[in-house]
């Protein structure tokens, strides 16, 4: 009994870490510093503190052409092209707004999965699908949710990110991981992506310069970077300790953590729509949550901070829950 209070704690904990993600990134934001400087520097600090998890590990990081290629694809589907749409669409929308449409992950990786073929047709995922983009229609809809009309153009932007977090779930329970486990592969995926964030955060002119001073965006995204790599490591901890049934429930921390933390620290308040929108996307990800072989990482939880999540062993579609 004493065991399972421990966990459940340790879960809450990694909820509140995910969730809080969010606001910071949207913090990260508030300057005017652009997406691609903003997703660097994210991977940069994500793999000082994932090598770091992995050394301490007694692990390397295998350097094969086999694993370079899986580096570079998870660093740009599972990074770089997601969280500069979310970095783009947190400048827009409200923080809270973003982590209720992350929370579509395992959702949208229902129809991914059925398009690879690695999962059957079920009338229950069809339905959670169903209540995730009734949740998105609730949102969208004008004089519901958002606070003003021109934010409505920024939703499908911000879709981004749980489509291809969605995506990315699905290619690695598709081709698999190579032998790497989870923080090996999302710590190689990080360094390779700082590699192709680089010439696009100087190319674009989103350079951000790292010397002091540092005012609160830049230690928002100091501070996002390093809780998403504790996060993320004790995560795949908890997976191997409780098992990925118990672990997935983390998804439903992510969301509500997520509303709660930006109301706290962004003063945002919702209308009657959005938590209408959270009660049909929380019955969808009842709904569409995974068989124990199948479980994937909590949904939402990566995007928020780059990568979390997407390669655990227990992942979104079946992730990232």
């Amino acid at each position: 009994m004493k065991t399972r209070l421990w966990l459940t704690a340790i879960l809450v904990v990694l909820g509140a870490g995910w969730g809080i993600t969010q606001p910071l990134s949207k913090i990260a934001t508030s300057s005017g510093h652009g997406p691609f400087g903003l997703v660097f520097w994210q991977l940069a600090i994500g793999a000082l503190v994932l090598g770091a998890v992995t050394f301490a590990r007694g692990k390397g990081l295998p350097l094969g052409a086999a694993q370079m290629r899986l580096y570079v694809v998870i660093a740009l589907i599972g990074t770089v092209i997601p969280n500069a749409a979310s970095y783009a669409a947190l400048a827009k929308l409200p923080s809270g707004i973003l982590s209720l449409l992350l929370s579509l992950v395992p959702m949208l990786a229902f129809p991914i999965a059925l398009a690879l073929g690695l999962d059957r047709p079920s009338l229950a995922r069809l339905a959670g699908l169903a209540l995730g983009l009734g949740g998105v229609a609730l949102i969208v809809l004008p004089g519901t949710a958002l606070p003003e009309p021109g934010q409505l153009w920024w939703v499908p932007v911000a879709l981004i990110a749980p489509l291809f977090y969605a995506l990315e779930g699905n290619v690695v329970a598709k081709w698999g991981r190579l032998g790497l486990d989870p923080v090996q592969l999302l710590f190689g995926a990080s360094v390779l992506g700082t590699v192709i964030a680089l010439p696009l955060a100087l190319g674009s002119g989103q350079w951000i310069d790292p010397r002091p001073p540092w005012g609160a965006p830049e230690l928002a995204l100091i501070a996002s970077a390093v809780v998403h790599g504790i996060v993320y490591s004790s995560y795949v901890w908890l997976v191997g300790r409780a098992g990925p049934v118990f672990a997935v429930q983390v998804s439903y921390l992510v969301t509500g953590f997520g509303l709660a933390w930006a109301m706290w620290l962004l003063d945002e308040r919702y209308a009657g729509a959005v938590w209408g929108a959270a009660a049909l996307m929380a019955l969808g990800l009842m709904l569409v949550t995974p068989r124990p072989k199948s479980a994937l990482a909590p949904a939402g939880a990566a995007s928020q901070t780059g990568a979390a999540a997407r390669a655990a062993p227990a992942r979104r579609n079946g992730t990232d829950p």
